[in-house]
């Protein structure tokens, strides 16, 4: 492979037509008479302007012309047919390049931007067959505003722009730029907009400078009103009627819908679909308001964040034509809503495999049915199950199995449940009531049982398009140890740390969520991602509770509770080095506490490392804590000696780092290469697990590993494998590329 490589990346250069020369770029070097603030901007802006792009190169070889060349062959073979059809590029020669044009584009361009009598120059380069070109470019010194006026009229609104002028983009000293021109065009509009002026737009405002009475490179900005904008375009709006259609379909029957008016709104529907007195707080319309597009917008996200309607749709109807002399117009607002299928089942298989070679398939059938009280309260119940074998893997555990079945159900309510009723102002989104609840019950053959009862009630909510809060006052988990076996008993009876983290069985508390994330708005060029979680369990527990028992630990019911503080940080910065190519960085933070009534962590709230989702050179839950290996409390890890392998490794803190370069490959095929790094650490000595404790030398005991990997993405669905291998384990103290035992890691969506 790595010969044919070498054979097919030979130089392009033989192929190119003797008359010809390949084009391989151009550059723009800018001289300038005083400081430009924005001159990076203006020089991206001028660099794009130089057309056509040359063919791409990676690796110092222009694979994509290199395929067209060796596809014009008479007899161009399988391969080059395949390789021209997926990444296959026409030739750009210098032939192709219209040099006088460019210089054209480079004036015009810095005309907009204020910059008037530059000199723009080109040249040259050929050798070797290829050709490049320069242009110099001599920038003036650009026009700059000296002040800023308004034509006015009796119309009130002129009365509107005059004051929108407070907020204005065009300061004095501002550079004349024709794009700012039309930002402050736009400002207007939505400023007027937001006040009833319905059938405005930007169009009708128009810009005139003035240079003719200043010497010096000032400039008079004057707006007016363009003479063509109709009448109808000068008045605002107010709205006459709201109508609400909550089960909206184009074959219904209007003439046998049902109205119910509440508030003044008119809910038009057939029978009850949805209550009018739970679906009347998510409208923020209302007649008499003026007409606002930032309300219409709030209320179709509000109607839509409910998860009941696949389409929101608000038409506005002018009540009758303009007539001469109307100060005001009026519209009728009509709101379509479209539900989605009242009830759906999905269903998700997984196929799991662990450090402690248990592998086994996992099946997760969820049911929904939205709309369940006719309020918009969505309920989901979701049945689990998993079932694993230790297959052979040189211990004497081979062939055990683990059974876990579990059942959780969710019941959203697009609302706020509280004793007492308040209005929080929340204009984006209504916030919703979360009751949550469920049982897990696991059986490790021949070691131990646990049933697991799970309870939740609290709120989230969307602040704006990037922000999320999620507050759950409270959490209640309860864990049953049952069916020990004398070995598993053993290991309790010999790690202190391990038979509290178990006997705490009883975790009640409080926890709060907070997202910012601009990862899924495509405006932004390079978006970041970052998300909390704290949470603090026990206080309540520890101020009801009696004195201590005879070990000194409080119960509440003759059972004890967990007691401990524990938050982590997440974030995540995206570097697109074009539409196609991007960096993407991770860190990840977090640390458990336990106090009070607690001596270790809860075993359900350690921190684990290794997985898909982490450092994909060790498998899922198999780094640390620190330097510590199954085995090393005996003096080593050895092949038979694997009885605690169906533990995972946890810890009270954990730290991880990812870099990594996603790239396309062919269509709706993504390759990656990427480096990861972290690792798990308890925050006291543990003596039954040597090495695992945080210390100074922290960043030397960090698993490391890199890796390639391959995702399929169809609109947003991706299915991922990923290989990769460790460079440095935690045990050891040099970096050693252990290609040998490779992780291939298979999952659904991206790591981060």
């Amino acid at each position: 492979m790595l010969a044919f490589l070498v054979f097919y990346s030979c130089s392009v250069k033989k192929y190119i037509p003797s008359e010809e020369s390949l084009y391989t770029g151009g550059d723009i070097e800018l001289e300038t008479e005083t400081k430009i603030k924005d001159r990076k901007e203006i020089e991206a802006e001028l660099n794009n302007l130089l057309r056509p792009e040359p063919n791409s190169k990676f690796l110092g070889v222009r694979w994509g012309l290199l395929t067209y060349y060796k596809n014009q062959k008479e007899k161009p073979g399988f391969i080059n047919k395949f390789l021209y059809k997926q990444i296959g590029e026409e030739p750009v020669y210098l032939s192709d390049v219209d040099v006088v044009k460019t210089e054209d584009l480079i004036q015009n361009r810095l005309e907009n931007r204020g910059f008037f009598n530059n000199i723009v120059t080109s040249s040259v380069d050929q050798k070797n067959k290829t050709a490049t070109t320069q242009y110099q470019v001599q920038v003036s010194t650009p026009y700059k505003l000296n002040a800023l006026s308004i034509d006015m009229d009796s119309l009130p609104i002129y009365d509107s722009i005059q004051k929108s002028i407070d907020q204005t983009l065009l300061e004095a000293d501002t550079r004349f730029d024709l794009a700012l021109f039309k930002e402050e065009r736009q400002r207007i509009d939505d400023y007027l907009k937001a006040r009833g002026y319905y059938n405005f737009n930007d169009d009708f405002l128009i810009f005139e400078a003035d240079t003719n009475q200043y010497d010096t490179k000032k400039f008079d900005l004057y707006l007016r009103m363009k003479q063509e904008t109709p009448p109808k375009s000068k008045i605002p709006y107010k709205i006459n009627s709201v109508e609400v259609y909550p089960n909206y379909s184009v074959t219904a029957d209007e003439t046998a819908q049902d109205t119910t008016i509440i508030n003044g709104i008119q809910y038009i529907q057939h029978g009850n679909f949805f209550k009018p007195e739970r679906l009347d707080p998510f409208v923020l319309l209302d007649s008499g308001q003026y007409y606002n597009p930032q309300t219409s917008k709030f209320t179709s996200n509000r109607l839509s964040k409910i998860g009941v309607y696949k389409y929101t749709t608000i038409r506005y109807d002018k009540v009758k034509s303009f007539e001469e002399g109307d100060s005001i117009g009026l519209l009728d607002a009509k709101i379509f809503l479209s539900p989605k299928n009242k009830h759906s089942l999905r269903a998700e298989v997984q196929a799991n495999s662990k450090s402690n070679n248990y592998v086994g398939p996992a099946l997760a059938l969820t049911y929904t049915n939205r709309n369940f009280f006719k309020g918009g309260e969505i309920f989901s119940v979701s049945p689990r199950f998993g079932y694993e074998k230790q297959i052979a893997g040189g211990n004497n555990n081979a062939g055990l199995t683990s059974l876990q079945l579990g059942l959780k159900s969710d019941l959203i309510f697009p609302r706020i449940l509280f004793p007492y009723k308040f209005d929080l102002g929340f204009q984006y989104e209504v916030p919703k009531t979360k009751i949550s609840a469920g049982i897990e019950y696991l059986d490790r053959e021949e070691f131990y049982t646990t049933t697991s009862i799970l309870a939740s009630f609290g709120y989230t909510w969307n602040a704006n398009r990037y922000v999320f809060h999620e507050l759950t006052p409270f959490g209640f988990n309860y864990s049953s140890l049952s069916n020990v076996s004398e070995e598993f008993q053993d290991i309790l009876d010999g790690n202190q740390f391990l038979a509290r983290s178990f006997e705490q069985r009883f975790i009640a508390g409080l926890s709060y969520g907070f997202v910012y994330n601009e990862i899924s708005d495509v405006r932004k060029k390079n978006p970041i991602y970052f998300a909390t979680n704290f949470e603090i369990a026990g206080n309540v527990l520890d101020l009801i509770s009696g004195k201590p028992n005879e070990e000194g630990v409080k119960e509440i019911m003759g059972l004890e509770f967990a007691q401990f503080v524990r938050g982590d940080v997440d974030f995540r910065y995206q570097l697109h080095i074009d539409d196609k190519q991007m960096l993407v960085a991770r860190l990840f933070g977090g640390i458990g506490i336990a106090y009070g009534n607690s001596e270790s962590m809860p075993y359900a709230k350690q921190y684990f490392s290794g997985g898909p989702f982490s450092v994909r050179a060790f498998r899922i839950r198999s780094l640390g804590p620190g330097t510590y290996e199954p085995g090393d409390e005996d003096g080593g890890n050895t092949e038979d000696d694997n009885s605690q392998s169906y533990l995972d490794q946890t810890g009270d803190i954990r730290l991880e780092a990812n870099l990594e370069y996603r790239f396309p490959l062919v269509p709706y095929v993504k390759g990656a290469l990427f480096a990861d790094a972290g690792n798990v650490w308890l925050r006291k000595i543990n003596p039954d697990i040597p090495g695992g404790e945080f210390s100074s030398g922290f960043l030397k005991e960090l698993g490391v590993g890199v890796g390639a990997g391959v995702r399929v993405d169809i609109q947003g669905f991706v299915i991922r494998m990923d290989l990769a291998a460790p460079i440095h384990k935690p045990s050891e103290r040099r970096y050693n590329f252990d290609l040998s035992n490779p992780i291939l890691n298979f999952a659904f969506g991206y790591p981060f």
